[in-house]
């Protein structure tokens, strides 16, 4: 049984299709009944997943094709999710690698090639996207071929099968101008190319913890893949952590196996097989769970550090309390306590009085999208500037984490684009020519200057440039750098602001609120043009006279207010600001909210705004 199981990732940059692909492959597998109505992308499960279009979480799924079973695992594409990559290629002895035909080989693709490369896997390169109209097959194989050698590829792994594809219309073919008939090559190929590891199915049972759901059914599932021996409902089983310490010790309430998307019941998983499991309450991602006589863990890949933090403490505006229902200390540490389990992408510490809580993450998505699916949830917080994780080298040096960021743009915007990087401290050190009048910048930059970055590229690009980040290494401290440099306004009362009040203002910045907001004293409602902090009252109405005349009833005409995501209001923040975060608002705010005792406060720290 065990030769005919393969267990696949698909691997590839955001957004090249590996989720569609999952879809067409199950469709025509028939792992769905003719009459069924099935959703696009139906691998993205969560609501973030389907708003944003990304793929948040790593999720199995399995196809029956010619008496063999695939279990193929979509992994996220975002370089913040990338602990789930790592974790998974570990149970695959395959690799789907995806390539878009317009874009190429971009930061994602060498990043996940570079980790499924060093764990031995043989990928299929999938150039995608055929049915593009800017499509450069023939440019992209080059240019894949050139990747494997800079990454060190063995023989085997250089001499790699290639399709092409189109995980949309449902078909891949052997060569460019193949017959788009339907996805059954690729099936095919993945049984021929793709050989399953032997394993012993008469060994004790041994498998390592991959994934970790919570589930209001069953608890705690558990999702790796056996490795070796069988597992069966009800039998003894303990979880050892990598030092082979004993964590958890129990009973095998439940073992599933996947049919599709869907999780079902079975009595007997097998050595090659991915399952998901219940009955342990304290193990954890990259534990080993196994029958009781072995006391030996399974290796797992190490997960590369955090490189940003933010301080999370609980809401403590005048309006705290209003908007949600989750408003105290220990219900926020408790949730950042079940996400740092879950999820091995984020750290979690806190102070002597547990009532500050420091999360550190990967990057400004991972953070955000914490925050975002916990407002979603009912919480209230105020959360602080987000800081990088410095580190010190045996010479007693600072290092800073630095990122390599990859700008495809028309070329008109190049030399605006080199400008503001090279004020965040970047260093240019690619350019290339991608045809029809646009460029490809490559930086390396310190990730302390690219906080919000995304919005100010698409503004200077006019909303035409694409860019990717990720994480390239420790470097060289590059000294002090420019925060914000415009001052804030700030409220000086309590209430709701006054369109009256407002429109007379708006001379004096950019406002954050518009009429009938509530503000209230030390909250942010405005960024000045100049630096220097000012507090206004956005709740002075217009004086009542019984004269009416043309001149005194003009129209107030508000401008209206920019929508900013909870990653761009905490990259404008500076150290003294604060983030209010609830389920209905965000709102910038000063950390110390009495304007008597921030000013002690900046006489003492000898900083003034």
């Amino acid at each position: 049984m065990t030769n005919n199981i393969r267990n696949i990732t698909i691997i590839a940059h955001v957004d090249h299709g590996k989720t569609t692909m999952i879809d067409s492959l199950m469709k025509q597998s028939g792992s769905f009944r003719e009459n069924e109505v099935v959703e696009e992308r139906l691998m993205d499960s969560g609501e973030l997943e389907k708003e944003r279009g990304i793929t948040i979480l790593a999720k199995p799924a399995s196809i029956n094709w010619k008496g063999s079973r695939i279990n193929i695992i979509d992994t996220p594409g975002h370089r913040d999710f990338a602990a789930e990559v790592e974790r998974v290629l570990s149970m695959a002895d395959g690799a789907l690698l995806l390539i878009d035909s317009a874009e190429g080989v971009m930061p994602q693709t060498k990043f996940v090639l570079a980790k499924a490369l060093k764990q031995g896997l043989k990928p299929i390169v999938i150039i995608n996207k055929l049915d593009k109209s800017d499509q450069r097959a023939e440019e992209v194989l080059n240019e894949t071929f050139d990747l494997f050698v800079s990454l060190d590829a063995n023989e085997d792994q250089l001499d790699f099968p290639v399709l092409y594809a189109s995980g949309r219309s449902g078909w891949a073919c052997k060569e460019v101008n193949g017959p788009r008939e339907n996805l059954h090559p690729l099936l095919d190929l993945i049984l021929k190319h793709i050989q399953p590891k032997e394993l012993d199915v008469n060994k004790p049972f041994a498998m390592l913890c991959t994934l970790l759901y919570a589930d209001s059914f069953l608890g705690r599932s558990l999702v790796g893949k056996i490795s070796q021996g069988s597992a069966k409902a009800n039998q003894q089983i303990k979880a050892i952590n990598l030092k082979g310490e004993k964590v958890d010790e129990g009973r095998l309430t439940k073992i599933f196996r996947y049919e599709g998307t869907k999780k079902v019941p079975i009595e007997i998983g097998q050595a090659g097989d991915i399952v998901v499991i219940a009955g342990l309450e304290k193990a954890n991602v990259a534990d080993t769970i196994c029958d009781l006589e072995i006391n030996k863990p399974i290796l797992a890949t190490p997960i590369d550090p955090p490189t940003m933090s933010i301080k999370i403490t609980v809401n403590s505006s005048p309006l705290a309390g209003t908007e949600g229902k989750k408003l105290t200390s220990t219900q926020i540490r408790d949730r950042l306590i079940l996400e740092a389990q879950n999820n091995v992408g984020i750290t979690f510490s806190e102070n002597e009085n547990k009532d500050s809580f420091e999360i550190s993450g990967r990057g400004e998505l991972m953070l955000e999208i914490l925050l975002t699916q916990m407002r979603r949830e009912g919480f209230e917080m105020t959360v602080s500037p987000p800081k990088v994780l410095f580190k010190i080298d045996k010479n007693q040096n600072k290092l800073e984490p630095l990122e390599e960021i990859t700008l495809d743009l028309d070329e008109e915007y190049c030399s605006k684009v080199i400008d503001s990087m090279n004020r965040r401290k970047g260093k240019l050190i690619d350019l290339k020519d991608t045809g029809k009048n646009k460029k490809r910048l490559i930086f390396h930059s310190p990730t302390r200057g690219l906080m919000g970055y995304t919005s100010r590229f698409l503004t200077l690009t006019k909303g035409t440039g694409v860019i990717n980040r990720i994480f390239h290494s420790y470097g060289k401290y590059e000294g002090e750098m420019l925060g914000r440099r415009n001052g804030v306004l700030i409220s000086m009362v309590n209430g709701k602001a006054v369109a009256f009040a407002i429109f007379n203002l708006q001379s004096r910045g950019e406002m954050f609120v518009t009429h009938n907001d509530p503000v209230y004293t030390g909250m942010i409602v405005g960024l000045a043009p100049k630096a220097g902090d000012l507090q206004i009252n956005v709740m002075k109405g217009k004086k009542l006279t019984n004269m009416r005349t043309q001149g005194t009833d003009e129209n107030v005409v508000l401008t209206p207010v920019r929508k900013m995501s909870i990653a761009e209001q905490l990259s404008i923040l500076n150290p003294d600001e604060a983030l209010e975060i609830t389920p209905k608002s965000c709102r910038l705010r000063k950390a110390i909210l009495d304007p008597h005792e921030r000013k002690k406060s900046e006489k003492t720290s000898g900083t003034v705004n």
